[in-house]
């Protein structure tokens, strides 16, 4: 009789969340099943082998306990065709228990996994990734509209080079292609490593690299024209101008960022905040400007610090997304106004302080501490060296050029 255990691999850097596997025997032969389900160490119980509840309260309610159902209907899957195949009498092997499985799990087909990862992804609370997959399928989605859905089998180099050719004539920069692609991609390598299908590499043809950025970065002298642009007869505009300014001010924090900042964070003329993109915390002197745009808005009614997220017993998420629309159609406008040569959007202010900054001969390491950079490993070296007070330094002369 086969079995199936549920087993946590933690992950070999030491913040990192580990993965979730079965492990199915039979016949003294061993199988793995991989899956999408991520964990801290400290949310698996060794002892039990299972999700440990008790000691995570403020996720149990949510992620957690749908995290533990999903795996449970993965045991019963198991279960049930490994009934199956004893009742056949017939010999059977692990490999025929996980090809069993992977069928029943999306059908063979390639949206319908995207889908499943999807929510599978919002189970365990990773809901950036989700989103950005979202956006990928809903673009490859539109292409298929006319095939239906997509077998696994049709996943290859000829199929994703028509799909380029859709996004090009849709007048997509190759950026963007490039990101629909490496999404699609990243979900095709999922479910060859769970072995729903074989790697035939259909994106070795397309473009999945990453142009050079044109540039969006501002003068000082523009930068001053937005901050002074009188704005009283229209709030809506004069908000996302705020917004604009509270993000170059604070060294080109992101809209995110923003949204999630809260009144507690602002302790002793210091904002300190973790980026939701990489949980790197950073710490910001607390300036004049700040304190303006602070004040000039009611939030008496929310913790945080922004009038972006106002309504706490309503989808944060959807809040802070609608918002962003906002503010960037709202900046879009004022940017025409003023006549600037640069789509004016809400992550302008971030590459203009980054270009500003590096003008007044502040060193790209520093740039990079302040503005929270840990993607590049030459950006690690300097996150133990550098001197908080550098940065500030660095963010009042940007500050007192304006």
């Amino acid at each position: 009789m086969a079995t199936i255990k549920v087993k946590f691999r933690p992950s070999s850097a030491r913040n990192d969340e580990g993965t979730i596997f079965y492990r199915v025997i039979h016949d003294r032969v061993v199988r793995q099943v991989t899956t999408g389900y991520k964990l801290s160490k400290a949310e698996w119980n060794i002892l039990e082998r299972d999700i440990s509840l008790s000691e995570n309260e403020e996720k149990c309610s949510s992620n957690l306990f749908s995290l533990k159902k999903h795996i449970n209907d993965d045991l019963a899957k198991f279960k049930s065709i490994i009934s199956v195949l004893e009742s056949s009498g017939q010999s059977y092997t692990a490999d025929d228990i996980i090809s069993s499985y992977t069928r029943t799990e999306n059908n063979g087909n390639f949206i319908s996994f995207i889908h499943d990862t999807i929510q599978q992804l919002k189970l365990v609370g990773r809901l950036r990734t989700a989103e950005t997959y979202s956006t990928a399928l809903n673009s490859f989605s539109r292409f298929c509209s006319l095939r239906g859905d997509v077998d696994f089998n049709d996943i290859d180099a000829t199929l994703m080079m028509e799909y380029e050719d859709y996004l090009k004539s849709n007048g997509l920069i190759p950026n963007t292609i490039s990101f629909y692609m490496r999404n699609l991609r990243a979900v095709y390598n999922r479910a060859v490593e769970k072995g729903i299908t074989v790697q035939r590499n259909p994106f070795r043809y397309v473009y999945t690299g990453v142009d050079k950025t044109v540039k969006r970065a501002l003068s000082v002298s523009m930068i001053r024209k937005i901050r002074d642009l009188d704005l009283r007869k229209s709030p809506s505009m004069d908000y996302a101008r705020d917004i604009f300014m509270f993000s170059f001010y604070t060294r080109g924090m992101s809209f995110v960022d923003m949204a999630y900042l809260k009144k507690k964070d602002l302790q002793h003329g210091v904002l300190s905040y973790r980026r939701q993109k990489t949980n790197q915390q950073l710490f910001v002197k607390w300036e004049k400007p700040m304190q303006e745009i602070i004040d000039k808005y009611d939030t008496s009614q929310t913790p945080y610090l922004l009038p972006i997220i106002k309504d706490v017993n309503s989808d944060a998420r959807r809040q802070y997304h609608n918002a962003s629309h906002l503010v960037n159609a709202k900046l879009k406008k004022i940017g025409v106004e003023l006549g600037l040569p640069v789509v004016l959007t809400s992550y302008v202010a971030r590459h203009t302080w980054a270009s500003v900054a590096r003008s007044k001969n502040i060193s790209l390491s520093v740039i990079s501490e302040a503005m929270g950079h840990d993607s590049e490993n030459t950006t690690r070296i300097y996150l133990a060296s550098l001197d908080m007070s550098v940065i500030d330094k660095a963010n009042e002369i940007i500050l007192k050029s304006l």
